[in-house]
């Protein structure tokens, strides 16, 4: 049971980091379905923490109506895992197919205090980037043209006079955001499906060993036989 309620946590911290992960970068992800294997992976840990005990009962009395049980529910949670390595897989070639354009809107609507300038700021401070593409993205933007530099997020020493003139790249971020952003959202899918597969292998011989229990205890009771005087 302990160690089925500590999978169900390991499962749930994954599931928490996914969201909390694409939460920070949620103004920039346009499809909100991306969010579903993190889902199943919370469905998957909640169901691990409360049936725990089922199973831990089951086995120790090795009732053959509790072990059926048990692997039905272990069954269920196998094809749930299953479902969440195959939508992370799917999501994970779909998130720079909209990408590019839903951080060029969000970039264009940078004007230093909006909600759409608080993310574009959080992404290039965490992501140490600058622009879409790369610095020279922001010329074409209207915070450029009203303001002609580029935002202090950009700027690589944030205590140091900083102005954000774009014909000092010494002292900004070169790279631009959108690669960084794809790698991270795509390491973080990785890192889900990666814990997934392990525990949807380990689930997979959990029901061998539920097989091998329940075969084992009806041989036992197929061998017994009526003692007459």
């Amino acid at each position: 049971m302990v160690m089925s309620q500590a999978a169900g946590g390991v499962l749930a911290y994954v599931a928490s980091y996914m969201i909390k992960s694409y939460d920070s970068f949620g103004s920039f992800l346009q499809d909100k379905q991306t969010l579903i294997p993190a889902a199943i992976i919370i469905g998957i840990s909640v169901v691990m923490f409360i049936f725990g005990l089922v199973g831990c009962c089951a086995t120790l009395r090795e009732s053959t109506g509790g072990l059926s049980c048990f692997f039905l529910i272990i069954m269920l949670i196998f094809a749930a895992e299953v479902a969440a390595l195959v939508f992370s897989f799917i999501y994970q070639g779909k998130i720079s197919q909209d990408l590019e354009r839903s951080m060029n809107d969000t970039f264009a609507k940078y004007d230093g205090s909006n909600p759409e300038s608080q993310a574009v700021d959080l992404l290039q401070n965490e992501l140490m980037c600058c622009g879409v593409n790369n610095y020279t993205s922001w010329f074409n933007t209207p915070w450029f043209l009203t303001n002609k530099t580029i935002p202090p997020s950009c700027c690589k020493n944030k205590t140091a006079q900083c102005p954000g003139i774009p014909f000092q790249p010494d002292l900004i971020y070169t790279e631009g955001c959108e690669d960084k952003l794809e790698k991270t959202l795509h390491d973080v899918l990785t890192y889900g499906m990666l814990v997934v597969l392990g525990f949807a292998i380990i689930k997979f011989f959990g029901m061998l060993s539920v097989c091998v229990i329940t075969c084992r205890n009806n041989s036992r009771r197929s061998g017994y036989q009526a003692l007459y005087a």
